[in-house]
């Protein structure tokens, strides 16, 4: 598995060192085990946890150094992506944000025994942090992997992205249709969609995508929305 990593990191032109990799592969344990208690992931392969989990998280790392930047992973699950970020970028600041108490017990076990510095951990919706003046745009960036369609992630991600910053949305097969129906949402939250990049999941057959979106102006304050009515009314 370390080979793995480190060819599949060399495949995106990333280097990645022997402490790097013991730190991944100790995350694929912990993220094992855990799961047996809560559900956390339903690729339970070491393999596909590398390269579906792991490098199509650093995927981002291509394009964006975040060390000694601030961000935020809405929705955050299992830590993905913010917790492969960090190992990549050990100097970036992020805020793993979640709606489940039992995934961040999970991620803060997870930091603990990887020795991750300067990690945020917020038990709390996206609609609410979102109106939280701690958290309201404040961030040089937010990330999200898969976690609703890009009008909705829009609403939720983009209120805690400083003016300046970018909301990157690792998305997958199904961009195309999302784009155009979440070009409304983008520009009146504040957004405006800079570069799409397609990126090849190393020894797979699978190609993703990410979508670079800036923020030009402030969130308008009636954004995000109430629980609920983001995903049930998304902007038009």
């Amino acid at each position: 598995m370390k080979d793995l990593l480190k060819k599949a990191c060399n495949e995106l032109n990333l280097n990645i060192n022997d402490n790097q990799i013991d730190k991944f592969l100790n995350y694929k344990n912990i993220l094992l085990q855990w799961n047996e208690k809560i559900n956390l992931t339903a690729i339970t392969d070491d393999r596909e946890i590398i390269l579906k989990h792991f490098i199509d998280c650093l995927t981002v790392c291509k394009f964006v150094n975040f060390n000694d930047k601030t961000f935020i992973d809405v929705g955050t699950g299992a830590g993905f992506p913010a917790l492969p970020i960090k190992i990549f970028y050990e100097n970036s600041i992020p805020t793993l944000l979640d709606s489940l108490n039992k995934r961040i017990n999970f991620l803060k076990c997870v930091g603990q025994e990887l020795n991750l510095q300067n990690i945020n951990y917020v038990h709390s919706r996206a609609e609410d942090a979102g109106q939280d003046n701690i958290f309201r745009e404040k961030y040089d960036f937010c990330v999200s992997r898969a976690v609703a369609n890009l009008s909705v992630l829009a609403e939720f991600d983009l209120p805690f992205v400083k003016v300046g910053g970018y909301f990157i949305a690792l998305k997958g097969p199904l961009l195309d249709k999302e784009l155009i129906d979440a070009k409304k949402a983008i520009t009146t939250l504040g957004g405006e969609i800079e570069k799409i990049e397609t990126v090849k999941i190393p020894f797979t057959d699978i190609e993703h995508k990410l979508v670079f979106i800036k923020k030009l102006r402030q969130t308008p304050n009636q954004y995000p929305r109430k629980a609920g009515k983001v995903s049930k009314s998304p902007i038009k």
